[in-house]
């Protein structure tokens, strides 16, 4: 057996594994291309293994693949736990994502098969290398190899320039997005962990497809039908729109890149100002970002209080929490209204941009206090820093204060954070305060790593579901009973009729598998889009009836809708999500470019859209909302990195 055969099938092996399994993309194109770009892989591969001695080249050879072997487990553990790929952008981040050990641990014994698949070539490898055939080239043969890599690379730069057209072309993926998981789609994990490395250490400039923004008023007003919203506009339309002087910048400008972002900014729609707007002027918000809180949940004798919230005051009933790296990218979503990708989030971290529509920000500016807490480690997630840019410049955790007041042993209590801060902040004025839980945490078990689970076993053990799921249901009785301690106590400080509560998830429990999952979803979900749909409770105690809406809606959405409602102007071109209870089109974005909208459903794996019903679809809606798409992903790191807020909202 030749040694180019077995790294070709080590190769090619590993990348389809990864792709049919992992990624679950079975394209023919895709493969195609996965094959055609492994190969110059595969050439240099052999190259290093056959210019050595034989024992050299043995150890290179069985190196490499134990290398490669671990490298594509740790990348499929971490995309099964987090939706997304590892990146080299974002090393500090998956750091404080991996924290904690059982997670892990869950996730490796969750995925086991997936594990011994790509451990095979590996197996096969050590088994037989004594039947590996190996060469030492002499220096014509080098220089042949040599030659025949750069001629194949000269062929696949003719392959790139060829597929130019749509958003993910190869083209467009090399010189204009950054999308890690297309890249692998594309190139195969190899390849895109190329790129990745190479922009990670001289950086990468992505560029928005400029013409409009979105799909045209025919299609939102066609699109709202659909949803069944009733758009009551006045007869004069007024907008969440300011004067920021676009032209002006645009034409002064010589970067490019904030010239495009400045183009975007100008053709983009603003959304209209509706019957809601100022509807909660004046009154006190209470925003809490709920650790692992979704829509199975919900339960009338389990969560009685988060069931009374979820089915009245607004009821949104097609909302998700898309997953983009654990809680970080749900707070981050929840309260910019971005999209966070790793290298966004490393942008936020690192750099502290102005975020003038933050959630502190926005109701600091018309007198509110803002005041933040979280049951955990203060400074998980670099929140110290992250959370004066949403603009908290008060701030308690563990570990600046409040293991002061409550217990802090591993799982704090969310009812032991509400019973000790309430008085911090209700005697305000008007405040706007933000809870980050924790007792929703995984891993869902009654043991040692759960107390919040086993506080409630005798709730719970009896119900008809694994045990993982009745573990989880049990945290979120915690939250449950957190949220009603909150509502007593603003009753007894009579501030309870001013005072709205809006409450979100960060994501959907995902160390539950998809079947888990299903197995209290009243309905069957997938693993991709379905498995992210959840609640968002806005409620507020003088609120008569439901409002029912039915637009699609996620976490990016949350903060522009809170500011519309809330009578706070901003200009909605400077956010990627937008208000729900506007005549702007419903969609929800998630971290391998899947969305869903009030049309259907886009799955980017398959390439595949999947219409609601016998709904009709306007021409060309599909490319066109993949536009949309990726031009919202760069530009929510183009208002980062060229600090957006900073220069045009004073």
């Amino acid at each position: 057996m030749g040694v180019i055969g077995v790294v070709a099938f080590v190769i090619i092996y590993l990348e389809m594994i990864f792709k049919i399994v992992v990624l679950k993309s079975a394209r023919v194109d895709d493969i195609m291309f996965t094959l055609l770009f492994s190969m110059q892989i595969i050439m240099v591969l052999n190259l290093l293994c056959n210019v050595f001695k034989k024992k050299v080249s043995k150890v290179i050879l069985i190196i490499s693949t134990i290398i490669l072997t671990l490298y594509f487990m740790v990348q499929a553990i971490f995309y099964k736990l987090f939706s997304v790929p590892f990146s080299f952008m974002t090393i500090v981040l998956a750091g404080n994502a991996l924290d904690f050990t059982s997670i892990i641990k869950d996730a490796i014994l969750q995925n086991w098969f997936t594990l011994i698949l790509l451990a095979i070539p590996l197996i096969l490898v050590i088994c037989l290398h004594k039947k590996i055939k190996f060469r030492q080239f002499n220096g014509k043969q080098i220089g042949a190899w040599i030659l025949a890599i750069v001629m194949y690379l000269i062929i696949l730069v003719g392959v790139v320039f060829i597929d130019s057209k749509g958003v993910y072309s190869s083209y467009n993926l090399l010189f204009n997005v950054n999308a890690q998981e297309k890249n692998i789609g594309k190139f195969g994990l190899i390849n895109s962990t190329v790129i990745d490395i190479e922009r990670t250490i001289f950086g990468f400039e992505e560029k928005a497809v400029i013409e409009d923004n979105g799909v045209s008023e025919e299609q939102n007003a066609k699109q709202n039908e659909v949803s069944g919203e009733e758009v009551n506009e006045p007869e004069e339309p007024t907008y969440n729109e300011l004067e920021l002087g676009l032209e002006e910048l645009i034409a002064q400008t010589s970067d490019d890149g904030l010239k495009n972002a400045y183009e975007y900014i100008a053709n983009t729609e603003p959304t209209n100002k509706n019957k809601y707007t100022g509807y909660f002027k004046d009154k006190n918000l209470i925003f809490i970002l709920a650790e692992g809180f979704n829509s199975i949940a919900v339960d009338k004798n389990l969560t009685p209080t988060l069931y009374k919230l979820a089915n009245s005051g607004f009821v949104f009933n097609n909302f998700y929490t898309p997953v983009f790296l654990s809680t970080t990218g749900g707070e981050f979503q929840a309260t910019t209204g971005l999209i966070p990708t790793q290298n966004i989030l490393n942008l936020w971290k690192k750099n502290k941009p102005t975020i003038s529509y933050a959630l502190g920000n926005s109701f600091k500016k018309i007198g509110y206090t803002a005041n933040a807490y979280h049951d955990w480690t203060y400074t998980y997630y670099s929140r110290q820093d992250t959370m004066k840019t949403l603009g908290f410049n008060s701030y308690m955790g563990i570990g600046n204060g409040l293991e002061k007041l409550m217990d802090s042993k591993w799982i704090p209590r969310d009812v032991d954070m509400i019973n000790v801060t309430t008085d911090m902040y209700t005697s305000e004025d008007k405040f706007v305060t933000y809870y980050v839980t924790v007792s929703g945490h995984a891993p869902y078990n009654y043991g040692s790593g759960n107390s919040t689970a086993t506080r409630y076993k005798a709730e719970t053990e009896n119900l008809p579901y694994s045990t993982p799921v009745k573990a989880y249901l049990a945290t979120q009785m915690e939250l449950d009973r957190a949220v009603e301690l909150l509502i007593k106590k603003l009753d007894e400080k009579g501030i309870l009729d001013d005072t709205v509560i809006a409450l979100v998830g960060d994501h959907y429990p995902y160390t539950l598998t998809i079947d888990q999952v299903n197995e209290v979803s009243n309905y069957v979900r997938d693993d991709v889009v379905e498995v992210n749909r959840s609640n968002f409770i806005l409620w507020n105690s003088k609120m008569d009836e439901q409002v029912q809406v039915n637009k699609v809606g996620s976490q990016i959405d949350v903060l522009p809708t809170l500011l519309n409602l809330f009578g706070i102007e901003y200009d909605s071109r400077l956010m990627m999500g937008k208000d729900i209870l506007s005549d702007a089109p419903g969609v929800a974005i998630f971290s391998n470019r899947s969305w869903v909208s009030d049309y259907g459903t886009y799955f980017s794996s398959k390439k595949e859209f999947v219409p609601k019903g016998n709904v009709e679809i306007p021409e060309d809606y599909v490319s066109e909302m993949n536009r949309s798409v990726a031009n919202k992903f760069t530009m929510s790191q183009s208002f980062l990195k060229y600090n957006i807020y900073e220069k045009l909202v004073k």
